[in-house]
């Protein structure tokens, strides 16, 4: 028996135990290194007329024994010598595959899988000995090599009729590899890891009382098919099987690019959130390939969080994958595939914002959250990408609008007006909404938690400030009315500072801007009442309170009775301060402290 040429038996170790975190990838490691050599022969084709060799004569072919505890994965590609064997699998880390690119790589069309060296050493994770029986090309003389692991490895002459390598693995026999003996189970793992290496992989099933070869993988993947070529039906299949989502997607994004960097992605924008979307147990990211092998099954890396609904795959052969190929080294190649996804993705959502508000009222029920904690969770600077995409509900229009239709239905307002409440019903009975709309301007109805945050993070859009129209900021008065409205409230300073002191509030003053309400809570700074709902709402110990004025309609006969009272029961007035508060409490949508009392003060004045 030969000993490795490794510095030690550690590295062995940590070829089988460490450098691979999931078994069942072996499979996927060895299709690709037959896969890697029926390129080698392929290419070598291309360059020697005279072998008479074509591609569609080259396959793999897998086998199980059940009584053997076998699984044989054979290829009839280039082939190794016995000196070959003892390089490529007597050496760890030493690649043919990497050494057959480096002697090559000035030349186009070649494109191989494997360059570390170190994927067939992950059988030994599954299996208890390993045999590779390999004829090279031209050869008459066949050669075995085989190891039941660190100990070392053997070389020996071999019978093989026919060129190419047979991998016999004997699974370890514990009922934790059973599965790796089960037609199901390996073809279900052919599917999921390898099923566009661009060579059949064939698998023996029994048909009536004969055995026959079956095709199992798909081997030209639907992405890097001509676009003209395929039915949006295809389109809409290869979704639901690869995505299990029997619901047809609104919308597919099909790129290839080339030059500088290749990859092609296949991007589908669902029509529904999955069950677990908005909870913690979701996971983002694309499927990943690279060369039609699956490397990543969810790469969080390729796109943003606020896309993260979107579903899809990205094959590039020039990403810089580590040593097990399970997962990505940070590079500029996957940032720029990124970067290009984002954009086609966001290109695609205005498309159909414009060509069918149908298809995108869908998208925006579906999604449209997620898109606005995209602007609240970076603090607003990725609202340059995303505040076009926003639909806010407009008072005037009666329907869901962009914030670009706004200001196009609403040229000359200098300011973006809004309102936040529990739904759009209860919004538009708020006393300042109504005011608003009396004078015929236009209000976003805002029923969502996060929209006063997002307005918040954004602060402008094309320049136009958002105002809540619930805040002490929103005059719409002329000069003449703010004077008028200004002596009012000088005249009746005592009153109103006997009123504050009676209850919870900032300030409490007369307002023209009301028009059949005697009241209504409004608020100075940047905590407004439903920021001031929604914060103290969360499973957190953080509490904040809005500053709030109390806003009395100077029209309203509620004025000259406080008035009357003033001048005649001020401890009457007190009683009436607390009602007319807890009123405007009541209809922002906010709780009162004291229910009891004021229930009794509001018997209390029934009666008399």
């Amino acid at each position: 028996m030969k000993e490795f040429k490794a510095e030690s038996k550690r590295l062995m170790e940590l070829m089988i135990n460490s450098i691979y975190t999931n078994k069942e990838i072996f499979l996927r490691e060895i299709i690709s290194n037959a896969s890697d050599a029926i390129d080698k022969l392929h290419y070598k084709s291309l360059t020697d007329k005279k072998m008479n060799i074509k591609k569609d004569d080259f396959n793999i072919i897998v086998k199980i024994d059940k009584d053997a505890r076998t699984l044989t994965i054979s290829d009839n590609g280039i082939g190794m010598t016995k000196d070959e064997l003892e390089t490529n699998l007597g050496t760890i880390a030493k690649s043919g595959s990497f050494d057959f690119k480096e002697q090559n790589k000035k030349k186009e069309n070649i494109d191989i899988i494997g360059q570390f060296g170190v994927g067939f050493y992950s059988s030994f994770m599954v299996s208890s000995k390993v045999e590779v029986i390999s004829k090279a090309f031209g050869s008459d003389e066949a050669n075995s090599w085989s190891s039941t692991g660190i100990e070392g490895y053997t070389i020996k002459k071999a019978n093989k009729e026919n060129y190419g390598t047979d991998i016999i693995l004997t699974i370890k026999d514990d009922e934790e590899y059973n599965r790796y003996l089960d037609n199901y189970e390996i073809k279900g793992l052919i599917k999921k890891y390898s099923d566009y290496i661009t060579y059949p992989i064939k698998m023996e099933v029994v048909d009536g009382k004969k055995k026959k070869l079956e095709t199992i993988n798909s081997l030209v993947p639907l992405w890097k098919r001509n676009k003209k070529d395929i039915s949006d039906e295809e389109y809409d299949t290869f979704y639901s099987d690869k995505f299990f989502d029997y619901e047809k997607p609104l919308r597919h994004i099909h790129t290839k690019a080339e030059g500088m960097l290749e990859y092609n992605s296949l991007i589908y924008i669902p029509s529904h959130a999955s069950f677990d979307y908005y909870s913690k147990e979701y996971e983002k990211g694309l499927q990943l390939y690279s060369n039609g092998v699956l490397i990543m099954e969810k790469c969080a890396d390729l796109i943003p969080d606020y896309f993260s609904f979107v579903k899809g795959v990205v094959d590039s052969p020039d990403l810089s994958l580590n040593i097990s190929r399970e997962m990505l080294q940070q590079n500029r190649v996957l940032k720029t595939i990124s970067n290009n996804i984002e954009k086609h993705i966001k290109n695609e959502l205005i498309d159909m914002q414009k060509d069918n508000r149908d298809d995108y009222l869908k998208f925006w029920d579906a999604f449209g959250l997620q898109i606005k904690a995209g602007i609240y969770n970076s603090y607003g600077m990725d609202k340059e990408k995303l505040q076009d995409l926003l639909m806010f509900y407009s008072s005037k229009e009666d329907k869901l609008v962009t914030l670009k239709e706004y200001i196009e239905n609403n040229k000359d307002e200098k300011d973006i007006y809004y309102a936040c409440g529990s739904s759009i019903d209860q919004i538009k009975t708020l006393p300042q909404v109504e005011a608003m709309i009396s004078k015929d301007k236009d209000i976003l109805l805002c029923s969502n938690y996060l929209d006063e945050f997002v307005f918040k993070a954004m602060t402008k859009y094309e320049e136009k400030d958002f105002k809540n129209v619930c805040s002490d900021n929103v005059d719409l008065d002329s000069e003449e009315e703010k004077e008028e409205l200004k002596t009012l409230n000088e005249k009746a300073k005592d009153l109103l500072e006997l009123m504050k002191d009676e209850i919870d509030v900032k300030e409490v003053k007369f307002t023209s801007k009301l028009k059949n309400h005697p009241v209504c809570l409004s608020t100075v700074g940047e905590i407004s009442v439903e920021m001031e709902k929604t914060i103290n709402a969360m499973p957190t110990n953080e509490s904040i309170n809005a500053q709030k004025i109390l806003e009395i309609n100077s029209h309203h006969p509620i004025a000259q009775k406080l008035q009357d009272l003033y001048d005649k029961d001020k401890d009457e007035l007190k009683k009436y301060s607390k009602v007319l508060y807890a009123q405007a409490r009541l209809i922002e949508g906010l709780p009162i402290d004291n229910p009891t009392e004021i229930t009794d003060l509001v018997c209390e004045m029934l009666v008399k």
